[in-house]
């Protein structure tokens, strides 16, 4: 039997010998020894390996960079390649060096069509839209999905941008359909929470619609499932809403509760943004929430200290050059106030991580002041109630502190001498004679 006869028969059983050494019958009735057995048949298939090139599509220049459009005959040879792939990998033996090569020919292939169908063209590097700073992204393996479409972003063949406030992530051709504003815009404006739990309206108030991009919903999936954000109690649909889990944080200030619930897309972008912001007080939020959470209350003693000791650090030479207050850079807010919280601030409460980084920063400061540092601990206070024992910080656990002159005293000499401060009748008693001076003169 001749090469060219036998090919023939392969593309019409779609068997392949050069893989599988079978015998076949030969010309006199007798058994043809396996092809690969045979070298010089084996060379003649290098001769006629573009038959089959051509079989699969691959002869074609469709590896090279598209230039002007390309006509519908074009992505349908490139169907028919992909086709004519898929069946050759069926058919060669498992794991083998052919079938490998087949698959990568496979994934060529389909990227080129995909390249035909998008088309890459020149994008700016970037573009306002709807207060949305997009900017073109230059990752290529790195896979995303589309926050319009919530199509896979193919980095290697497609143009895709990413807004540098809220992080929205689409394609190229999506930006025009793109109808969400930049939540960045709403947490600059309104720095704040829900903090009603859940606050559910009902899909009727809704008119059966996305409470987002108006597409008609229900709770049966027809046309479209209806899901629930727990942060708005709003109803979305699968386009706005991609069962993404977040914290809530008005279960957290009511109930103390951090299991993650699902959430729409914006709410999680907004939630994202606003989790390092200081933007709760608890104390007038739910102050009874410090009567059932000890770590809270340690917490506050702690910070309520980290005041205290920053005026030594402030006036103190040593403790700026050394950066101290630094420690503290991603939490600004705790030496500026001690009632102010973030959502971070409170999961990291319930998990214990901030517990033991803050008494740790804790417990550096006080070693600065008291044992380092010179100059601060001349600016200790001796107990003018008793005149006995060390000397006094305003942030040591036995100490009292004066509302009125800061004046500290052991704990107990203060509850004990509850009549007046000592500093405070002196500063009293020289204002009272420097009046008559004034009236003098």
């Amino acid at each position: 039997m001749e090469y060219d006869e036998r090919l023939a028969l392969f593309r019409q059983t779609r068997l392949n010998p050069f893989d599988r050494g079978e015998e076949e019958d030969g010309p006199q009735g007798g058994k043809t020894p396996p092809l690969h057995a045979r070298p010089e048949l084996f060379s003649g298939t290098r001769t006629h390996s573009s038959d089959r090139t051509m079989d699969l599509g691959l002869a074609e220049d469709h590896f090279s960079r598209p230039m002007g459009s390309f006509i519908a005959s074009d992505i349908e040879k490139l169907k028919m390649a992909i086709e004519e792939c898929k069946k050759l990998i069926l058919e060669l033996p498992e794991h083998s060096e052919r079938q490998k090569d087949t698959v990568v020919k496979l994934i060529h292939l389909r990227l080129k069509l995909q390249e035909l169908k998008d088309p890459e063209e020149d994008e700016p590097n970037l573009r306002v839209l709807l207060e949305h700073r997009f900017s073109k992204e230059k990752s290529k393996s790195v896979k995303q999905t589309c926050d319009k479409c919530g199509a896979i972003i193919w980095g290697l063949i497609q143009t895709w941008y990413t807004c540098t406030g809220c992080y929205y992530r689409c394609h190229s051709k999506c930006m025009n359909l793109i109808t969400k504003p930049c939540v960045r815009v709403k947490v600059s404006h309104q720095s704040e929470y829900e903090l009603s739990i859940c606050p559910e309206i009902g899909l009727d108030r809704q008119d059966y619609r996305c409470a987002e991009c108006r597409t008609p919903i229900s709770l049966r999936g027809v046309p479209t499932e209806a899901r629930q954000c727990d942060y708005t109690g709003q109803y979305y649909c699968s386009t706005c809403h991609w069962n993404d889990s977040a914290v809530v944080p008005a279960r957290v200030i009511h109930n103390w509760e951090f299991d993650p619930r699902k959430v729409c897309r914006s709410s999680m972008r907004y939630l994202a943004l606003m989790i390092s912001r200081p933007v709760l007080r608890l104390k007038e939020i739910n102050p009874l929430l410090f009567n059932f959470v000890e770590e809270l209350v340690e917490i506050r003693k702690l910070r309520q200290d980290i005041l205290l000791m920053k005026p030594y650090f402030i006036t103190c030479k040593e403790a700026m050059e050394a950066r101290l207050l630094l420690q503290l850079q991603d939490r600004q807010h705790f030496v500026e106030n001690d009632d102010m919280y973030s959502l971070q601030d409170l999961i990291d409460i319930s998990s214990g991580r901030l517990s033991c980084s803050l008494t740790e920063i804790h417990t550096t400061f006080a070693k600065h002041i008291k044992l380092d540092c010179e100059r601060c601990q001349a600016k200790g206070f001796v107990c003018e109630l008793c005149k006995e024992g060390d000397i006094l910080f305003p942030f040591d656990s036995h100490t009292s502190v004066c509302y009125d002159c800061s004046a500290v005293f052991h704990r107990d000499c203060y509850y004990d001498n509850s009549t007046t401060c000592p500093r405070c009748a002196r500063m009293t008693d020289r204002k009272q004679d420097e009046v008559p001076d004034v009236k003098d003169a």
